[in-house]
């Protein structure tokens, strides 16, 4: 009696426990169901905030699946990225600069849509950071969130872990936080969401403002 009281204090600790007739709910079955949530979404649009080290951005996300996605930033003001399926482009109007650089298939899948998380599932092994149930989304925090754990399977991934913040409500990522390979945290919050709404195909073209600067294949200076 004792044994099987101890089993079953030791299943609800480590997040595999389930009442009888239900499925048990690993990590690696919910970041699944997430990635199925994601792969029902036709467009997607919300605010973005971005943190890396002591830079602060802000702006609002458009994504379009499977393909399509655009971040318009108020901070820094008038800053684009645009990626289109073929292509990643920054604007950066300080600069009157575009930056052009030619992305393989697959290789501009951002982490919050089914692509990026169908990766993520591939290149890292998942854990519940505390178990299955809810938890504040951070310290004194109401909002409560599903906190998922991502280390990485090898060393060619930029990120050695990551900290998937999840709605339990809506199975959307309301946070995501990296650790790169120089110990530099990057986070990434998502409010204000609206999904399958109608966003415009034009929008996904970028017109280049006048007296601007064409720079191509900048990530890779040593190519055409």
């Amino acid at each position: 009696m004792k044994k099987g009281l101890l089993l079953t204090v030791l299943l609800a600790a480590t997040g595999f426990y389930a009442l009888p007739g239900q499925e048990i709910l690993t990590a690696g079955r919910y970041l699944e169901q997430v990635s199925e949530r994601y792969g029902n979404i036709r467009t997607y649009m919300g605010r973005l905030s971005i943190q890396s080290g002591g830079t602060q951005m802000y702006g609002v996300v458009y994504a379009m699946m499977p393909n399509f996605l655009r971040i318009d930033f108020s901070s820094p003001a008038e800053q684009v990225i645009l990626y289109n399926g073929e292509s990643l482009m920054i604007y950066l109007p300080g600069e009157r600069a575009i930056l052009n650089q030619g992305v393989t298939q697959g290789g501009g899948a951002n982490i919050a849509t089914a692509r990026g998380l169908n990766l993520l599932r591939r290149n890292y092994v998942p854990a519940f950071v505390v178990g299955p149930a809810p938890v504040p989304l951070e310290p004194g925090s109401s909002e409560m969130v599903i906190k998922l754990r991502l280390v990485r399977r090898s060393n060619g991934e930029g990120f050695t872990e990551i900290i998937l913040d999840i709605s339990p409500d809506t199975q959307l990522i309301r946070r995501i936080t990296g650790k790169t390979i120089t110990d530099t945290t990057v986070r990434l919050d998502f409010s204000g969401i609206s999904l399958n709404t109608g966003i415009p195909n034009r929008l996904f073209v970028f017109e280049s403002p006048p007296a601007s600067n064409m720079y191509n294949n900048f990530l890779l200076r040593g190519t055409d």
